[in-house]
């Protein structure tokens, strides 16, 4: 669960220190005094987009940090070792995340820097949060379709349909591909044939320009280099005072010394291996010497060969490996043209085959989702009793369509809120309280369907009063028995219902406006429930009416 949630100059917050138990949360304060910040530091601390304009004015820099305790720690330690940070300790989690009016932002997951991605992978692992307008999403046929398949487990089919379609699109869209490529065929294949039969004429290699280049400057300077070649040889081996001559001369005392002093040995190794330096040297300078004559022919031959190069260059692509590359595409795409009808040919009967396969995916899915529709209809017409829909029912319809990359079926949600009534699609409602509600009670039936630990409630209860408002309450302190549930609530009937009472209050001091919150004690939720019923000026009346929703709760 989530323990606490420290908030630092983010928007009218200076600095707050929420502490959350086990069980429903409920968080309760005037309008506008930044209630909804609190789940916006959450939100960020998850992931969600930052924006500068959130830091408190006159502040460099805000931040949030979330501390979860984990009783089934091992999806997140798996998470956090794959990211390439260390596990949880204890199962605990810490996750801070600070955002600077300059410079660079910073995340921290256990004190280890991480990446905006890791949040918001653990978000999807920790949190389940709803917004006040998050209901209208439920008006959404994707997400109804999702809801579905969460609540039957129908991934593993849908996973399965949905690598059957990708395969078949995939052969679709390679047919239109070939198709679209060219409107004419014959003269798209004349210019490829002369592209090809142009680079081959040239016979490009890999390297072999700057190895042009190299040569034709050598020979460009053939006389100097030979002089010098010369000289260094003479000096090496044909000049009276020859190096040869001096090492010679020197190997001879040195062997004879090594004799009389052991120590010398090592003298004489050490002259050996100059001495046959010397001499791969004079060899290689009698070598360049050789092949670096004046050749008119071959100075000829090399230009011709860098003028080849500038020409496809100029042509095709700016280096011969990209010569050789185009050269290779133009070589596949010319054999894709000329076989392009036996190709379409054999695409289109690999598509037929795997459009059976998809339609057979279809089935299996559509069964499957036939099957848990029935299911979640009863189960979300159950908890919208409890809400306060006596005789209220729920559908949920399921209809064939083409191949779709979800499926074969459109879901439609329909309502009927009171006996007697017909059903009609849940978009067609009107009262945003009704479909908030609705949305509770798809929450708590799914809730018993995942592993999310935290649910976060936002004015889920708006538009809403009276005994509906206990009824709402009531169901969120069941769905609490198996998750932690977080709430901000404007009902009384909803907050009597938390196990841990948290009251957001602003002040202004000194010309600047202050958020703070407190965790109540008995008294001060008496107190809070009461200033909910009636206002600022609490009376015996609504003090004995809060004490009362409290002991009934």
């Amino acid at each position: 669960m989530l323990t606490s949630l420290r908030v630092k100059n983010l928007a009218l917050v200076e600095r707050v220190n929420a502490e959350f138990g086990a069980g429903l949360n409920v968080i309760t304060g005037e309008t506008g005094t930044g209630k909804s910040i609190l789940i916006g530091a959450l939100s960020l601390v998850l992931g969600e987009r930052a924006e500068k304009r959130l830091i408190r004015a006159g502040a460099d820099a805000c931040g949030a940090e979330a501390i979860f305790q984990l009783a089934e720690p091992d999806a997140v330690n798996t998470l956090l070792t794959e990211s390439g940070l260390e596990p949880c300790d204890g199962g605990q989690l810490i996750i801070r995340r600070i955002l600077k009016a300059e410079g660079a932002n910073q995340i921290v997951v256990n004190d280890q820097p991480a990446t905006l991605q890791l949040l918001k992978q653990l978000g999807e692992l920790l949190v389940d949060m709803h917004g006040p307008y998050d209901h209208q999403s439920l008006l959404n046929p994707a997400f109804q379709l999702d809801l579905l398949d969460a609540f039957g487990h129908v991934w593993g089919v849908r996973e399965t349909y949905e690598a059957a379609y990708a395969l078949w699109r995939g052969l679709e869209d390679r047919i239109a591909q070939l198709l679209a490529e060219t409107a004419d065929p014959t003269a798209e294949i004349d210019r490829l044939e002369y592209v090809i039969k142009d680079i081959e004429a040239g016979a490009p290699e890999e390297g072999e320009e700057e190895r042009v280049v190299r040569e034709q400057r050598l020979l460009g300077q053939a006389q100097r280099v030979q002089e010098l070649c010369s000289g260094a040889t003479n000096a090496l081996a044909e000049d009276d005072t020859a190096a040869f001559n001096g090492i010679v001369a020197a190997l001879k005392a040195v062997e004879e010394l090594a004799r009389l002093a052991p120590e010398a040995a090592e003298w004489l190794e050490q002259l050996r291996g100059i001495n046959s330096q010397l001499q791969e040297i004079n060899g290689g300078l009698h070598n360049l010497a050789d092949k670096t004559e004046a050749d008119p022919a071959r100075l000829d031959w090399l230009d011709e060969r860098l003028a080849v190069y500038q020409r496809l260059r100029k042509k095709y692509a700016p280096t011969a490996a990209e010569v050789l590359a185009l050269l290779a595409r133009t070589k596949d795409k010319l054999r894709s043209l000329q076989t392009r009808d036996e190709q379409l040919a054999r695409l289109r009967q690999e598509s037929a085959v795997a459009l059976a396969a998809v339609r057979a995916r279809g089935v299996e899915l559509r069964t499957e989702r036939s099957g848990a529709s029935t299911l979640l209809a009863e189960a979300v017409t159950k908890e919208l009793r409890a809400l306060g829909f006596v005789g209220g029912h729920f559908a949920v319809e399921v209809q064939p369509v083409e191949p779709q990359p979800t499926g074969m079926d459109v879901i439609d949600f329909g309502f009927a809120p009171n006996i007697g009534e017909p059903m009609h699609p849940l978009r067609a409602i009107a009262s945003s309280g009704e479909i908030a509600r609705v949305m509770l009670a798809t929450k708590c039936v799914l809730a018993k369907h995942d592993r999310i630990p935290v649910l976060i409630f936002d004015e889920i209860d708006a538009n809403i009063g009276g005994e509906t408002g206990n009824a709402v309450g009531k169901k969120l302190a069941e769905v609490a028995k198996s998750h932690q549930v977080i709430c901000i609530t404007h009902l009384p009937q909803v907050a009597a219902h938390g196990t841990t009472h948290l009251a957001v209050t602003k002040s202004v001091r000194e010309g600047r406006t202050f958020t703070e919150v407190k965790l109540l004690d008995e008294r001060g939720r008496v107190n809070e429930l009461a200033r909910m019923l009636g206002g600022r000026d609490l009376t015996n009346l609504t003090l004995a009416h809060a004490r009362a929703m409290l002991e009934k709760a």
